[in-house]
């Protein structure tokens, strides 16, 4: 069932409160809370019953139904990929122009930012020091909004109590203050958080220091603190526990490769044998609880093409199932990216290629002189032929905007007892070993380290390339040297590792490249009509625009908005 959400900014929610508070003063009106988990207890069982609460705002976040392009606002618009024929709240991530203070992408991400500061704001003044691994896991996540806050907006409010009253007096304190306190949150949650002890750790999912340690890579980064970031990510490939999965595991009765499995359903947690995963979210959709996935995941539909409207096909596990073709992968990414034999780019990884799969199925079909399906009676047809299960697809040419194009598979999955498949059933890879070489190589090129940068990047390729290099008899295809190591390699090899995975936008915008690698995306094509194509970018798009909902109720100090937004 499709649920609905109505967007109420959260600083706005604060604001409007002040009516309904003072004009409660009876005291048969007070509420009682009679069960113990009421926030501010102390007890462990409503701690731990608010910590869970962080981990389901952040799946609340990503997980949004409401608005189904919101994924879509932070990879679309930059160099990895452009518009699907579906337009909605992503449209002005690609038509600047359009882009303003009355998003609701925009408005939801900075509302939950801020859900996550105040709910970890109540358990750390609650715990105090009683209980640093609670705090630890607290922090972490004030640490991950703020972090975004930064990145996307700039200089932000900054709460570090729990809000009781209303307020309409925020004021933007600047980047500076908020690292301060990033890195405080960070430095404790490193030093207090569970250690990831085994791989069938019982609280696998739930924060550990190594996840506070990539998140700390990248915020140092960010912070331009490259020997702070270096030992973070050196903390997590030193700890033997991890490796990079260069082998199959797990059940293999379906088609695919090592790189593949990692993102299979049932496959991708380090109790299930991916001894990469360092941080999967996990959901628990039709396995050990009722209910056990928030709202309506939309990860599949927004990165998988709507094969499902060709007469010859039926939505399978094999191909991922449903996809609604929400956003194409760039030009960028489909040509020339990807060097030959490199496994990430295979047809089970990137698949641009499929056949038909519907029982019993066969249809003349009409090709014309480009190679591509034309409707009967078409001007062009050079031939016609008799399509049936189990040949290759032939698609249409207007089909890459929505039906069919080269697409990661990683968010692929099929339940056979919902085959609509409205919501995303599997687990999100969210953290992970190959990552953690990326953002150590970065950091080691940023101090002028080239070759312990391509050494890192090369463990990476080593992994890719494996299988080229036994066919080509060659140990050293695929490598690159310290001549290579520039940041838009580096970049362009987070593509390849991590299409998908990564939120494009945010690491475009940490590095100061987002202007730059727009002009990268090269998907101006007769197959991809104006409306479809980035305009209109501005270098002030690079931030986001403060919500004009939160702007207009701060009516006891000015919340200042970023230029270039009216």
């Amino acid at each position: 069932m499709k649920k609905i959400h109505f967007y109420t900014p959260f600083i706005a929610l604060l604001l409007g409160l002040g009516t309904t508070i003072s004009s409660c003063g009876d005291s048969f009106l007070d509420e009682k809370m009679y069960s113990s988990y009421g926030t501010g207890n102390t007890d462990e069982r409503s701690i731990e019953t608010q910590l869970i609460g962080l981990h389901r705002t952040y799946a609340g976040l990503w997980g949004v139904s409401s608005w189904q392009g919101f994924l879509s606002c932070w990879q679309i618009g930059t160099d990895v990929a452009s518009a699907g024929a579906v337009q909605g709240v992503e449209t002005p991530f690609y038509q600047y122009a359009n882009l303003n203070a009355e998003n609701s992408a925009v408005g939801w991400l900075w509302q939950e930012c801020y859900v996550f500061i105040n709910n970890a704001n109540i358990i750390i003044a609650a715990v105090g020091d009683s209980n640093p691994a609670a705090a630890a896991e607290a922090r972490f996540f004030r640490a991950y909004a703020y972090n975004m806050l930064v990145t996307f907006w700039g200089d932000v409010p900054k709460i570090t109590e729990s809000l009781t009253v209303p307020r309409t007096d925020f004021t933007r304190d600047p980047v500076s203050s908020i690292d301060e306190l990033i890195r405080e949150d960070l430095e404790y949650a490193m030093a207090n958080c569970r250690d990831m002890t085994s791989t069938a750790d019982e609280y696998e999912s739930r924060i550990n220091k190594d996840m506070a340690r990539q998140l700390a890579a990248e915020a140092y980064l960010r912070m331009g603190d490259y020997p702070a970031a270096e030992a973070a990510a050196t903390a997590i490939i030193n700890n033997t526990a991890y490796k990079l999965v260069e082998a199959r595991y797990g059940s293999l009765a379906e088609a695919g490769d090592y790189y593949h499995d990692m993102f299979k359903w049932g496959k991708q947690r380090r109790s299930q044998g991916n001894t990469e995963a360092i941080w999967t979210f996990q959901l628990e959709y039709n396995r050990d609880v009722a209910g056990g996935t928030i709202d309506n995941p939309q990860h599949r539909r927004v990165w998988q093409p709507a094969y499902h409207k060709w007469s010859g096909m039926v939505n399978a596990d094999s191909l991922g199932g449903r996809g609604n073709g929400r956003l194409r992968l760039s030009n960028f990414v489909k040509y020339g990216l990807y060097q030959e034999g490199d496994i990430r780019n295979s047809n089970y990884n990137i698949r641009r290629y499929t056949f038909y799969n519907k029982p019993g199925w066969s249809e003349t079909a009409y090709i014309n002189s480009r190679g591509f399906r034309v409707a009967a009676g078409s001007a062009d047809i050079a031939q016609t032929i008799t399509l049936q299960t189990g040949d290759r697809v032939i698609p249409f040419e207007a089909d890459s905007l929505e039906v069919w194009y080269p697409h990661p598979t990683k968010w692929g999955s099929y339940d056979a007892t919902d085959d609509f498949g409205y919501a995303l059933v599997k687990d999100w890879p969210v953290m992970r070993l190959g990552e953690t070489y990326l953002l150590r190589a970065e950091a080691r090129l940023r101090q002028n380290n080239p070759g312990g940068a391509a050494a890192d990047i090369n463990m990476l390729r080593d992994r890719a390339f494996k299988d080229a290099r036994i066919a080509k008899g060659d140990n050293t295809y695929g490598s690159v040297s310290a001549s290579d190591m520039t940041i838009d390699f580096i970049l362009d090899e987070r593509v390849r590792e991590l299409i998908s995975e990564e939120n494009r936008r945010m690491t475009l915008i940490r590095t100061g490249k987002l202007a730059e690698r727009i002009l990268l995306n090269g998907d101006a094509t007769p197959a991809a009509p104006a409306d479809k194509v980035i305009t209109g970018f501005q270098e002030f798009n690079t931030m986001l625009p403060i919500p004009l909902t939160d702007i207009q109720r701060n009516v006891d100090a000015e919340l200042t908005q970023n230029p270039g937004y009216n």
